[in-house]
């Protein structure tokens, strides 16, 4: 599932096509169909939070996975269909030294727009800071995560606005390392606590290509609470309980062991 330390990675992936010139741009969304890169260079490829930039010239390209979401890179020529699947963005670039062009494909993409560079600050200044900028500030964090106390701790993690880059994954294994369920009040956390928790696992996996919260990287044993419904807790052998946790139209599943992480009372749990 794309989290920031995915978006991370991905952007790490694409920094070889930085100083390259773009030879042909379709952008298959209705609005910026007619919106081209040709002849300009990458200058810049960078991450925020879950979103991911681009830098022609004096445009940016501004993509977000959502649920879906992926990248694909093929050199011009090879097949990069996928059935069941749109690509919303293909950009051919020169090759290097000069074997055949390169291409980047976005596929089901969740949100592509285009607007210039001059708009950039004003265009991320809904969004929290970056959990994974090197600036990251834990106490600001924190203040930024405490702010509303009557919010479920595992609303406020979600919440791109408050702090970028943390999705469903991270806020349920957080939540469990952190001993609270997932709809406990901010003002009976400890934010500062969770927010440290929070960097330090997102940061630890950053470069990951698997991501892991329990220190095991085999595949089925690198998460506590995540996706393991019915499944005993790996610390006490209580069965993780799945529901959901929102308003209508926006809950999210959550998951949690009820005896490390006891729910409160006012916590109605539902769709396990």
């Amino acid at each position: 599932m794309p989290e920031g330390d995915s978006v991370y990675q991905l952007s790490r992936r694409l920094q070889f096509l930085v100083g390259r010139e773009v030879l042909s741009t379709s952008l298959r969304v209705p609005r910026y169909a007619t919106t081209r890169f040709d002849g300009s260079t990458c200058e810049r490829i960078w991450p925020y939070g879950k979103h991911l930039h681009m830098q022609f010239g004096t445009q940016i390209l501004h993509t977000h996975l959502k649920m879906e979401g992926t990248w694909s890179m093929h050199l011009a020529g090879d097949k990069w269909r996928k059935p069941g699947h749109t690509a919303r963005v293909v950009l051919r670039f020169e090759g290097a030294p000069k074997p055949r062009p390169i291409e980047i494909v976005g596929h089901e993409l969740g949100l592509v727009e285009v607007y210039p560079v001059s708009e950039y600050a004003e265009r991320i200044a809904y969004l929290g800071p970056d959990i994974l900028d090197p600036a990251f500030d834990i106490d600001d964090g924190a203040r930024r995560l405490a702010a509303d106390p009557l919010r479920p701790v595992g609303l406020a993690l979600l919440d791109q606005r408050v702090i970028a880059g943390l999705g469903n994954e991270y806020r349920a294994e957080i939540c469990f390392l952190a001993g609270v369920h997932p709809a406990v009040p901010m003002r009976e956390v400890d934010a500062r606590a969770v927010v440290e928790l929070s960097h330090r696992l997102i940061t630890a996996n950053r470069n990951s290509p698997i991501r892991v919260t329990t220190g095991v990287r085999r595949a089925g044993e690198n998460s506590y609470v995540f996706g393991r419904n019915h499944r005993p807790c790996r610390r006490c052998g209580t069965l993780i309980e799945q529901s959901f946790l929102g308003s209508s139209g926006t809950e999210r599943v959550i998951w949690w062991c009820p005896h490390c992480q006891p729910a409160p009372s006012s916590f109605s749990a539902s769709g396990g």
